[in-house]
């Protein structure tokens, strides 16, 4: 089995373990594809002020 070539080569410095984990997690973050942020969820609290159907504000102004 031949040997594999490493992912990433240090040409020149001494970086720590640290340094290079540093580098290689940025790069795993970096070539993942960007997800759209998932919608925020409207509390209980403020739905409950909110009329039930979109036309029942005019509704509510009118005389019972």
């Amino acid at each position: 089995m031949p040997a594999e070539e490493p992912l990433f080569r240090v040409v020149r410095g001494a970086p720590t373990a640290e340094e290079l984990a540093a580098l290689i997690g940025a790069v795993i973050v970096r070539s993942r594809p960007a997800t759209p942020p998932a919608p925020a969820a409207t509390s209980a609290w403020a739905r409950s002020g909110r009329p039930a159907r979109p036309d029942t504000w005019r509704a509510s102004g009118l005389p019972r």
